[in-house]
């Protein structure tokens, strides 16, 4: 597998910034925040970030072959639940694989992260239940009760 530099820069530390830049400074990139505290143009950026980590790394190395029982989403994003999933699984990939981390945070990443978050997306009764290679399938939320009755008319 083979990325250029701004993919993998933006890969690694989750905000595109340069470590380890000529003349011996580190710039640390901003703690990021979960996506879905984010809106409009920054939750765009994120989103691209993400997109980008997920169709260049994680799918090409993690992707497996789509089956009945293990469903992936062509268009994933459109699913809040896989996205919100996804954008930890990178969050803890640039936290456990980048230059700062300690040599066992690929394993850690690998065993804590990456397993439990495709087990969950890729269940027969995860997000992309019912989506099937080029067919999405959108999801209706579960019905919730008001948390207040609305005021008696008098």
């Amino acid at each position: 597998m083979s990325m250029d530099d701004e993919t993998l820069s933006h890969a690694r530390d989750g905000e595109g910034s340069e470590v380890g830049r000529p003349g011996g400074t580190e710039e640390k990139p901003a703690t990021p925040r979960f996506i879905l505290y984010k809106d409009g143009p920054e939750y765009q950026v994120e989103f691209q970030r993400l997109t980008q980590w997920t169709h260049h790394v994680l799918l090409p190395v993690y992707g497996r072959e789509v089956t009945s029982t293990a469903p992936w989403c062509s268009r994933w994003w459109e699913h809040p639940e896989a996205v919100a999933q996804l954008h930890g699984l990178w969050l803890a990939w640039a936290a456990l694989t980048g230059p700062d981390a300690d040599m066992t945070g690929p394993a850690s990443w690998h065993r804590d992260f990456l397993g439990p978050v495709m087990s969950s997306l890729r269940d027969p009764s995860g997000p992309f239940a019912g989506c099937k290679p080029g067919n999405h399938r959108a999801k209706e939320p579960p019905p919730v009760e008001p948390l207040f009755p609305p005021p008696h008319a008098a």
